[in-house]
């Protein structure tokens, strides 16, 4: 195993693994993470997939790691990496199986203490118009060849069928649509899969979350979100559903082939890849351009259903119980990008998975009402603990792709937490601390116990300290639903 002695210290939030740590390794391997979290993150295997995802071909800069990084399929989750277009090659890895999972926050003028005897009839009514669970059906039903339409437009369908506003699309990462989806590139299973999802949470670490604006760091950047310091917000933290999770399964069996055809040598199966430029890479990149689209879609469709609860519990009664969006943004996507490399504008596909993109002031694709700001960077925490919204900069463009953390990070398996963990117990510990709860399953809670990640609060000042990000706004659950 890679230990705290391999690393090279850059300060004391950055770490580098140099390219001469392994002889295949074609880029080093660049660590953002405190000691404290360093000691936390060399008990799984992540290190080694960081290593590993190195030696892929066609890598410019570095591999980047974020504070929140734990083992996942190839790539770690909390990993960055940036191959260059078109030679470079793809990893469905490189984007995890749920893509486009993804957090959209939406902000209210509804101020706490008004709303708090309100707020179990609201948590309720988010649960029931919001359908979550395991293979649960969605709140919108579409044919097969309607589906594709979503495929190829995503946020734009939802748009064009009374679920979203312009407003939406425009404050959505890609405008909610990536353009060069191929829905005949996405299988028959997938499809059948995904079709009754749409408008549906899943499980997991998947849920909708009432909050309460706690802290204000950045007033000026606060207000240009939207943020008012004890008022609610809404976050909704889904991705692509079953839909997703098979056309990963599906490329990961193709391009198994890919790798023999092409002479890829990998030094660990589940890297498998393909050349952008092959056929079977512009396949797996038209496919997860579908799957992201569908994500974008399934979120909007869950932003209409909770602006209906809002407006079921709170019109008549409170004012400002209008629902505006802040920002939609995803964390497991690879992306066609330009970024600096080496003093020289490159052309890239960077892989983000559990990663979300943190772009500085200026950025030609940030809506026009955050282009002075930076784009919001959000950031769940783990279930019950606070969430925070940050601001991308100039820093981030520089030294991690324009990249982020997306959250806390595991430290426990979930077959592990669940053995240790009750949730009963967890849902009575919540609710006495004014959490109001609406679980499916008391065995999902358990998985998602606070105890089994990291401090968010630790992993956000990393990535403050180290210039990916700013801190905006830190947010207190007072509600939370999930699968």
């Amino acid at each position: 195993m890679i230990g705290i002695h391999n690393l090279t210290k850059i300060s004391d939030h950055e770490w580098e693994i140099p390219q001469s740590f392994r002889v295949d390794m074609r880029v080093p391997v660049r660590l953002f993470a405190t000691l404290e979290l360093l000691e936390q993150i060399i008990d799984d295997q992540s290190l080694e997939q960081a290593v590993n995802t190195a030696t892929l071909p066609g890598l410019v800069g570095h591999v980047v790691v974020m504070p929140d990084i734990h083992q996942g399929y190839g790539i770690p989750i909390g990993g960055v990496a940036a191959t260059e277009f078109p030679q470079g090659v793809i990893s469905p890895g490189g984007v995890g199986y749920d893509i486009n999972c993804g957090v959209r926050l939406l902000a209210s003028d509804i101020e706490y203490e008004a709303a708090l005897p309100h707020l179990d009839a609201l948590a309720t009514l988010l649960d029931r118009n919001c359908p979550s669970g395991v293979g649960v059906e969605g709140v919108v039903r579409v044919s097969i060849p309607e589906l594709d339409q979503i495929l190829r437009e995503g946020s734009r369908w939802a748009l064009k069928n009374g679920y979203a506003s312009q407003s939406d699309l425009l404050r959505t990462e890609e405008g909610g649509c990536l353009v060069g989806a191929r829905p005949d590139k996405v299988s028959e299973r997938a499809k059948k899969r995904g079709h009754e999802q749409i408008g549906s949470v899943g499980a997991g670490n998947h849920f909708i979350e009432v909050d309460v604006v706690e802290n204000i760091f950045d007033l000026q950047t606060a207000h240009s979100f939207g943020l008012r310091q004890r008022c609610l917000a809404l976050q909704i933290h889904c991705g692509s559903r079953g839909l997703g999770h098979q056309v990963c399964t599906d490329y990961v069996q193709e391009l198994q082939a890919a790798v023999r055809r092409y002479g890829i040598e990998l030094p660990d199966r589940e890297l498998v890849c393909a050349p952008m430029d092959s056929p079977e890479g512009q396949a797996y990149l038209g496919a997860m351009r579908a799957a992201a689209n569908f994500a974008f879609a399934n979120r909007q469709i869950l932003a209409h259903s909770a602006r209906r609860a809002f407006e079921q519990v709170f019109a008549g009664k409170l004012t400002g119980w209008e629902l505006r969006q802040v920002y939609d943004i995803t964390h497991n996507m690879g992306k066609i990008e330009t970024h600096e490399v080496d003093s020289k504008q490159i052309k890239v596909c960077v892989h983000r998975k559990g990663a979300t993109r943190a772009f500085g002031p200026g950025s030609s694709d940030l809506p026009a009402e955050y282009k002075n700001t930076g784009q919001p960077v959000l950031v769940p925490g783990s279930m019950g603990t606070a969430s925070w919204v940050l601001v991308g900069t100039s820093e981030s463009m520089l030294h991690s792709f324009g990249s982020s953390c997306h959250g806390a990070g595991r430290t426990m398996s979930r077959a592990r937490a669940k053995r240790e963990m009750r949730g009963e117990e967890l849902r009575r510990e919540m609710e006495a601390r004014g959490i109001r709860v609406r679980a499916g399953s008391m065995s999902g809670l358990a998985e998602e116990a606070p105890q089994a990640y990291k401090d968010v609060d630790a992993v956000v000042e990393t990535v403050c300290v180290a210039g990916l990000a700013r801190k905006v706004a830190r947010l207190r659950p007072v509600a939370v639903v999930k699968g």
